[in-house]
């Protein structure tokens, strides 16, 4: 659906993005992540047309953005961080504005609209001044007017800025729902919301992209043969030194006491290497019985400050 060749931006003698190559299927929820001036907004806009690169193309649905941006524009719909929202008309005189400049006839103008406002649940406030809105529901209006001419396609930057728990949860919601029906590239500095919608991420840093697959992929290819939750029946320190002097055990940190008598242990292992049974023999023989073990995968968040700060690349 979206193809992205070799593109490169330059400003000057400064690279924005670099040789940047990725595609999104028919479906997919992309999560598009990157430090402030990694080239992720830059990218976002060269997709929706907003600006040209340098070198390289842009294809969406088979059409490519510079021979026919006209065509790639219809099958777009954005949603920047700030949406473009005249405050002093009603979310029903922007909607039509908006579809007048989309070039909607009246019939499917009339048809959309209400579906529309049906999905994101604005139909009761279609009446009412934007400036009067909250948060919430003008970023449903900026929502709305991302998917009027029902573009196959949804770039969506930062849709939750600014909201509270409760809105957060709404429009993760609707953003799973319209995955069903449109694809869809998140951009968005709020990680869990990005690990609970989309399949695949994609993570740019200063221009080029160093990591791109699903969060659990990520996790595992990262962190080696993963991480170890362990709770163990024993006296603290002694547990801690013998995890510690196992071989094949990397790092091994206290995290705390649940229960009395035990101690609460993450283990982290060497590079491709199954620690599990080194560490049920050595506590055994010592007669600290494991009460109970599990595999503890990387966050996103653990994920991005890697490929972030140490400038790996993963994918």
């Amino acid at each position: 659906m979206i193809q992205v060749i070799d593109v490169t931006k330059r400003y000057g003698q400064h690279v924005a993005v670099d040789h940047v190559n990725f595609t999104v299927e028919q479906g997919e929820i992309l999560g598009f992540l990157g430090p402030n001036g990694a080239g992720k907004t830059t990218t976002m806009n060269i997709i929706t047309g907003y600006i040209s690169a340098t070198e390289g193309s842009v294809k969406v649905d088979g059409y490519d953005i510079l021979e026919e941006p006209e065509e790639v524009k219809k099958r777009i719909g954005y949603m920047p961080e700030f949406p473009p929202l005249y405050m002093d008309m009603t979310v029903q005189e922007y909607l039509d504005f908006v579809s007048d400049i989309k070039k909607l006839d009246r019939a499917t103008k009339k048809r959309s609209m209400e579906k529309i406002m049906d999905l994101v649940k604005i139909g009761h406030v279609r009446k009412r001044l934007i400036k009067n809105l909250s948060k919430g529901y003008k970023q449903r209006v900026g929502l709305a007017q991302a998917l009027i001419g029902a573009p196959p396609v949804l770039i969506l930057d930062e849709p939750t800025v600014g909201l509270d728990p409760k809105q957060i949860i709404e429009i993760r919601s609707l953003i799973k729902e319209l995955g069903k029906e449109h694809t869809i590239i998140l951009s968005s500095h709020i990680l869990p919301e990005v690990s609970a919608v989309c399949g695949r991420v994609i993570i740019i840093n200063k221009g080029k992209i160093v990591a791109s697959d699903t969060p659990e992929n990520l996790s595992k290819r990262l962190s080696g043969t993963g991480r170890l939750s362990l709770r163990v029946a024993g006296p603290e320190k002694q547990v801690l030194k013998l995890v510690r002097e196992l071989e094949g055990v990397k790092n091994a940190e206290v995290q705390g006491v649940k229960e009395p008598g035990t101690v609460d242990i993450l283990v982290e292992a060497e590079k491709d290497i199954d620690i599990r049974r080194p560490l049920f023999y050595a506590l055994s023989r010592a007669e600290y019985p494991i009460l109970y073990l599990r595999s503890v995968d990387l966050t996103l968040e653990e994920i991005f400050l890697q490929v972030t700060t140490e400038e790996r690349e993963v994918s």
